[in-house]
């Protein structure tokens, strides 16, 4: 998870040499920066983060270095992302295409070499980051298996993600919408406009309430110097017949065909943003369950790469749709079809890799237990198994066994060979009696991975991996190798990644992931139907 403190520093020095931020006391006696003190880089973690953003359009990498801090409130082990400071940013690259299924892998890894070439990073300076796919790119064939392999070569902790859901959540966050959003106490729709796809966030005193994705982009279509049709997804090719034209490709578009196209896209989003009903055209749209309303907001922030039209910060012509498109809903506004504000500051086409050069990074508090780090650390792609149930003071340590059992059974994983972390949301206070009972009921419900003696990572959001896994090791002398870490949220579908211990302040990198290329399935399915006139 991203976690923004909406605090912006570049450097971190004490304006009391004896104190670190978090007030803690490190002597007078002290000298020098306060950075190089054992106890402030205990408290304090910076870490190298990667963004590749792999959109419809365009291909961009950012590098950042991101500042952790341990929260100094009841002894937590939690750690926040307080800042960011990004210090290279490539250029934004036409993602290129082999084909109409293919992404083309050798250009693409051309575009990928020379950004960590001309930052004069290493993949081994990295430290965690994510690899996304969106959009068009999505839908090619081989970008499963692409963003793979850029995540094993990018990085120790790079994950590759991908999904509407997710490029949404990730815009909201990259484009200032949620920070804005937090400090002004509004309601404020992002609308992030890509190559292929728009995605829509409402957000709300600085939460992210619902996301969903709609198929209408900028680079749907493209056209040659010449005017010649080069590019048509089919989405595109939806939109022009909507748009009373019928093309294939080789065709001469003119600009008055672009725009007319564009206009009809504006339309589209006009009324799924105005429509009190969803109708059944504006459903067909979406690519995602649709937002059923759009009540009380009080202002929109654009981002993507169609944003720089709109906001008249792009004076190039690329030879799609984008630039109609920007002119179209900048028309549409001026004639009041939508009256909600819009904010002018916003990060445009860098809020996708922005808010992913942050994503779900979080680190595992300094009370964990780990039998042995070379042996557990690192590990990429944990299923996460969640066990829901309610800790009360005087809980029953046989339920707890038989929701952990049920758990193992509803997910199919009894004998299963794979490692899993298993994840509680543990509450009251951490007396012996009730977590020996915690532990005795993991001891349980757990046999039979334990019997067969399966590594046990259990991770847990409140702060007691230390006595617990203590307990499970020296009292229950289970003598499975063993990881118990606290401080981080799991759910059920989940995946992480654990990046290997950080010294001095002995804490874990955690890399929680989306389920993979899941929400993408089908992605034309609803939109086509246009093309035989079902929606009509």
């Amino acid at each position: 998870m991203t976690h923004d403190t909406n605090e912006e520093h570049t450097h971190y020095y004490s304006p009391d040499p004896g104190h670190t931020h978090d007030g803690h006391y490190v002597g007078p006696d002290f000298e020098g920066n306060i950075e190089d003190h054992p106890l402030w880089q205990r408290e304090n973690v910076t870490l190298t983060s990667v963004g590749i953003d792999i959109g419809s359009a365009g291909t961009q990498i950012l590098f950042s270095h991101l500042h952790l801090r341990r929260q100094s409130v009841d002894l937590s082990s939690r750690y926040l992302v307080v800042s960011r400071e990004t210090w290279y940013e490539s250029p934004v690259s036409l993602t290129p295409y082999e084909s109409e299924t293919l992404i083309d892998a050798r250009a693409l890894g051309e575009i990928v070499d020379n950004a960590y070439n001309e930052a004069k990073v290493n993949p081994n300076d990295i430290d965690t980051g994510v690899v996304i796919l969106t959009g068009e790119a999505l839908r090619r064939s081989n970008s499963e298996r692409i963003g793979q392999i850029l995540s094993e070569k990018c990085g120790e902790l790079v994950c590759v993600a991908a999904g509407h859901h997710m490029e949404a959540m990730l815009a909201a966050h990259g484009s200032g919408a949620v920070e804005k959003s937090h400090d002004e106490n509004e309601r404020i729709l992002n609308i992030d406009i890509g190559g292929g796809t728009t995605k829509l966030s409402v957000i709300n005193k600085g939460i992210v309430q619902v996301t969903a994705a709609l198929h209408i982009g900028g680079r749907l279509l493209a056209v040659d110097e010449n005017g010649t049709l080069v590019r048509m997804e089919p989405a595109g090719q939806s939109h022009a017949k909507r748009a009373g034209l019928s093309l294939k490709l080789g065709d001469q578009v003119s600009s008055d065909d672009m725009m007319v196209i564009a206009s009809s896209m504006t339309d589209d989003l006009i009324h799924a943003l105005t429509d009190e009903t969803v109708s059944e055209h504006t459903a067909n749209l979406y690519l995602t369950d649709p937002i059923e309303s759009f009540a009380n907001i009080d202002s929109i922030v654009f981002s993507g790469g169609v944003s720089e039209f709109i906001y008249e910060r792009e004076p190039r012509d690329f030879g799609d749709l984008g630039t109609y498109l920007g002119k179209a809903i900048c028309e549409s506004f001026a004639e009041a079809k939508v009256s909600w504000k819009i904010n002018e500051d916003s990060q445009g086409i860098r809020a996708t890799v922005l808010g992913a050069s942050e994503y779900s990074t979080q680190l595992s508090g300094n009370t964990g237990f780990i039998t042995d780090h070379a042996e557990l650390l690192p590990r990429r792609n944990l299923q996460v198994v969640h066990t829901e149930f309610q800790f009360t003071e005087s809980f029953d340590e046989t339920a707890l066994t038989d929701a952990i059992n049920n758990t193992m059974q509803n997910f199919d994983l009894l004998g299963c060979e794979q490692d899993l972390v298993h994840s509680f949301h543990w509450e009251g206070h951490p007396d012996y009696k009730r977590v020996r009972a915690f532990a005795n009921a993991i001891r349980q419900g757990l046999a039979e991975r334990i019997d067969r003696n399966k590594p046990l990572f259990i991770i847990l959001d409140a702060d007691i991996a230390l006595n617990l896994g203590r307990t499970l090791k020296e009292d229950l002398e289970i003598n499975n190798p063993m990881m118990v870490i606290d401080g981080v949220a799991l759910w059920n579908f989940d995946y992480i990644d654990l990046g290997r211990m950080r010294e001095p302040s002995n804490t874990v990198p955690v890399m929680i992931k989306s389920l993979v290329f899941k929400d993408v399935s089908g992605d034309n399915k609803r939109f086509e139907r246009l093309q035989s006139g079902q929606d009509e």
